[in-house]
């Protein structure tokens, strides 16, 4: 049977459609039809049209859609960035391991991985404190692998008010359960990246011949742990704040290790630990070592020898007359190194230049590289630098002429500490001679600052490396301060403010471990041709939400928003095609309150 429209004239001149069901049969050998019954006009039934065509096909009649104005958002939730971490976290078997590591079973409702995995995508989505991942699970749709989602708990404000700790708005039992996560990670720390250097290893075949290794500071809010915070080289510019130095160890663009030490420790004495490291927990025994030169020392340098270490280093340009020679062996023909991709973008790219020159001990050599680059921004600091000591020396040069200051102890203590202030004793000298002071440009020390400006020198005892390799391995390094600038400014891993020694070890582990999954999100997003960054990218999958719908009569629904195109583009990159919560729809409604 079928429906059969039919146009019948009506009694105004106007053409009027009508249905009619019809049934096909044969009859001696032919096909005819006959009409079962006559329906009625067509503009009065188009309503109905799909409810009697599922009725003839015996299809289940659809309920009828709901009235658009009975349907009403009541909750939304961010859930685009928490989905690509917890699939980044699987990919990176992370869920496996810290099941395996958590080993017996925990008297916390919820396991370890999932806790961890909370801290972490906090960490990498919304940058806060333990205080401050309540707002973020007001927001976002935070939950577990069972789908059940977590809620903050708020403080009463008037129990709050009255207590001893008025501005903590989170319930101290919920503080103390991350709190307690952050502890069992910290204890699990040097497994999880044993096996997490494994599972890189396995997922993207690393190279395991250049250990970068590079050391930076952050610093506390507060008077910090008693052992690890301490006074020392602020690289953040906080010299009064105490700190504490992070060193990460990087294999291929990917971080293998991450060390704490005290604030007050030398760079070059955190390096025999990093290679006791690598050999006694990782395996790698024969590799090539990548350091700065706050690295380099000659107990350091015997060190690697006695271990039959391969090395690449950079040297301390300043306090040596060794140095001073080399630059001045830089007489032979220099190689013109690769433009980088910034360098690339400019009208004029600037140059970088290397050649070998002869070293003062069998098997080292030493290669001197010029940079265009560096060499007009250390000439520009230097003019400021000797412009400034000039303007002071000359003040202390007038006072002296008005018989202001005329004892020749005092008059050296000012010019000492004038010249104390931007380098300016490595640019002039000065004499107080017969009641009259005199200053001049420093005959030898000017010299050697213009010979090194522009210039910086490498030390290797690789014998097959050649200069252009030496450079290029060197500037590898990058890789490692452009991590500490993703962990420093992106992910917001300063300033620190546990004043424990295990806690603040187990933060700047939650922080690597964020850096680890926007690492693999930026490896995903190049893999799939897309030009965005991680940060521009978990911005855009902000418009993937989940909704809960009222639908009357007392219904609820809860849906996914599909998002922008671009967070569509994101999350084909990162291999997800189910954009529901995990677990079991009808357990989705608990919620977990720690």
């Amino acid at each position: 049977m079928y429906l059969r429209t039919v146009k019948v004239r009506g009694r105004e001149g106007n053409s009027l459609e009508y249905l009619r069901l019809v049934e096909g049969y044969r009859q001696g050998g032919k096909t005819k039809q006959r009409v079962v019954c006559n329906l009625g006009r067509k503009d009065l039934l188009a309503p109905h049209v799909d409810a009697l065509v599922r009725l003839l096909t015996g299809r289940p009649v659809q309920p009828a859609p709901l009235p658009a104005q009975r349907v009403e958002p009541l909750q939304a939730w961010g859930w685009g960035p928490m989905l690509v971490a917890r699939t980044l976290w699987t990919q990176l078997g992370l869920d496996t391991i810290l099941d395996r590591l958590d080993g017996r079973a925990s008297r916390d409702a919820v396991p370890l991985a999932d806790r961890c995995l909370a801290l972490v995508a906090n960490r990498l989505c919304t940058p806060s404190s333990e205080h401050g991942l309540a707002r973020w699970l007001e927001t976002d749709y935070v939950c577990d692998r069972q789908g059940r989602r977590w809620v903050p708990r708020w403080r009463n404000d008037e129990q709050r008010l009255a207590s001893l700790s008025p501005r903590v708005r989170v319930e101290a039992r919920q503080l103390q359960q991350w709190y307690r996560t952050l502890d069992q990670l910290h204890a699990r720390k040097r497994q999880i990246e044993q096996e997490l250097y494994l599972r890189l290893r396995d997922l993207f075949s690393l190279q395991v011949d250049l250990v970068l290794y590079d050391l930076t500071s952050t610093f506390f809010e507060g008077l910090g742990p008693p052992q690890l915070g301490a006074h020392g080289h602020s690289r953040d510019g906080k010299p009064r704040n105490r700190q504490v130095l992070v060193g990460m160890v990087m294999v291929d663009g990917w971080p293998l290790a991450q060390h704490v030490f005290a604030g007050n420790r030398r760079d070059a004495t955190t390096v025999p630990a990093i290679l006791d490291d690598l050999q006694q927990r990782f395996g790698l025994r024969r590799v090539v070592f990548v350091g700065d030169r706050g690295m380099v020392t000659s107990e350091n340098l015997e060190l690697l020898r006695s271990l039959e270490q391969g090395y690449v280093v950079g040297l301390n340009r300043r306090r040596s007359a060794t140095i001073y020679r080399y630059l001045q062996r830089a007489t032979g023909h220099w190689l013109e190194c690769p433009v980088g991709i910034t360098a690339s973008e400019k009208a004029r790219p600037p140059r970088t230049r290397v050649q070998e020159v002869p070293s003062d001990r069998p098997g080292v050599r030493v290669f001197v590289v010029e940079s265009e680059e560096r060499l007009a921004y250390e000439q520009a600091e230097r003019l400021k630098s000797m412009e400034r000591t000039r303007q002071d020396l000359e003040a202390l040069q007038r006072r002296v002429a008005q018989g202001k200051i005329r004892a020749a102890d005092k008059v050296g203590a000012a010019a000492a500490r004038l010249l104390g202030r931007n380098h300016g004793q490595r640019y002039y000298a000065w004499e107080y001679r017969d009641g009259v002071f005199d200053y001049r440009e420093h005959p030898v020390n000017l010299a050697r600052e213009k010979a090194c400006e522009g210039k910086y020198l490498i030390q290797t005892e690789e014998p097959r490396l050649s200069a252009l390799e030496a450079v290029q391995i060197y500037k590898s390094l990058y890789e490692v301060e452009q991590a500490f600038r993703h962990l420093k400014d992106i992910i917001a891993m300063r300033p620190i403010y546990h004043q424990t020694d295990t806690r603040v070890e187990a933060h700047l582990f939650v922080a690597s471990l964020a850096f680890l999954l926007q690492r693999l999100l930026e490896r995903r997003l190049q893999d799939a041709g897309l030009d965005l960054s991680a940060a521009e990218a978990l911005q855009a999958l902000h418009t993937v939400c989940v909704v809960d719908l009222d639908l009357g009569n007392d219904q609820t629904k809860r849906s996914v928003t599909r998002g922008s195109a671009r967070a569509a583009a994101i999350l084909r990159a990162v291999g997800i095609t189910d954009l529901q919560p995990p677990g079991d729809p009808s357990e989705r409604e608990v919620e977990l309150v720690l």
